[in-house]
């Protein structure tokens, strides 16, 4: 049955997760497919709600991010739980904890001011 091996591969994830300190359950519901709530212990508000399909161009299943993204091919889910577990990572705290500045790869530090790029957008007379 269709279900039965989107619910397994739902079920891998689930171990995979487990490994990396990730809480992660298979919720099967009556109305819909099955999807797998995946939650940071450590940051309850970072959660993910991952589902199992098939791609529309292909009968490949596939992992879901819950905005509707392709996530990962389900014959690899090692790879989609490194994917999810760096989504779910909390960043440190400000205040009173150091960390290296290498783990940020964004321009804008946190905690420092943002300068926009020099190539700012000029907007015409009448525009705020």
């Amino acid at each position: 049955m269709v279900t039965d091996r989107r619910t397994g591969y739902l079920e891998e994830l689930e171990h995979e997760l487990g490994t990396r300190g990730l809480v992660a359950r298979v919720v099967r519901t009556r109305s819909g497919p099955a999807f797998l709530r995946v939650v940071n212990p450590d940051a309850a508000s970072l959660a993910e709600d991952v589902t199992c399909a098939p791609g529309p161009e292909s009968p490949d299943h596939y992992f879901w991010w819950s905005w509707g993204e392709r996530m990962h091919r389900v014959d690899d889910p090692d790879g989609a739980a490194s994917k999810l577990a760096d989504v779910l990572r909390p960043l440190p705290r400000l205040r009173g904890r150091e960390f290296p500045r290498e783990q940020f790869s964004g321009e804008a530090f946190p905690g420092e001011h943002y300068r926009p790029p020099e190539t700012a957008v000029e907007w015409p007379a009448g525009h705020s």
